[in-house]
């Protein structure tokens, strides 16, 4: 479905600020100025219109932080979270919400953090000159633990998580 980017803009804000339960089809169309007939046209489903926040806001995401370093990973979450909000990871808070219950969701979270974990891998890699699985996995603990800290501790826990990821790279470098 090719929903209308200001829709999208508008669902994503609430899904973010209220949460998915409680974002009702009602609520987003009063939001969006429109019947609730002409939302379930141009969206389908609550779960379909999540889904392309979610696939939205992937794409968002990884246009700040793509072919970065790990320093830079952490820098451009500053900057996400200063221009988006600290309220935690969408996409983990929509799913624990949903319980997994819903495909359409189970999806856009699994392939959202795949991406990543790819893109760290590809991180350390660039920056080794070697695959080393278990530093991109211990990076990427390090940068979601961030975004949740984030939320109760500012942007303070993303600087202490950058440091904590740059001595584990240092680490690996001279190993």
């Amino acid at each position: 479905m090719d929903t209308n980017p200001a829709l999208l803009a508008i669902a994503e804000r609430l899904f973010y600020e209220h949460g998915y339960l409680a974002t009702n089809m009602d609520s987003l169309a009063r939001a969006a100025n429109m019947s609730s007939r002409t939302l379930y046209k141009h969206a389908g489903s609550k779960a379909a219109l999540v889904g392309e926040v979610l696939a939205a806001r992937d794409r968002r995401f990884f246009e700040q932080v793509d072919g970065l370093d790990v320093r830079a990973l952490f820098d451009a979450l500053a900057g996400w979270i200063a221009s988006e909000g600290a309220r935690g990871c969408m996409f983990l808070r929509i799913l624990g919400e949903t319980g997994g219950a819903e495909p359409t969701i189970v999806a856009a979270v699994g392939a959202h953090k795949a991406r990543l974990r790819e893109h760290v891998a590809r991180i350390v890699r660039t920056d080794l000159g070697r695959a080393d699985e278990v530093l991109a996995a211990r990076i990427v603990l390090l940068f979601e633990g961030a975004v949740a800290a984030s939320a109760w501790q500012g942007a303070a826990s993303i600087e202490v998580a950058c440091g904590a990821a740059d001595e584990l790279v240092t680490a690996a470098r001279s190993a």
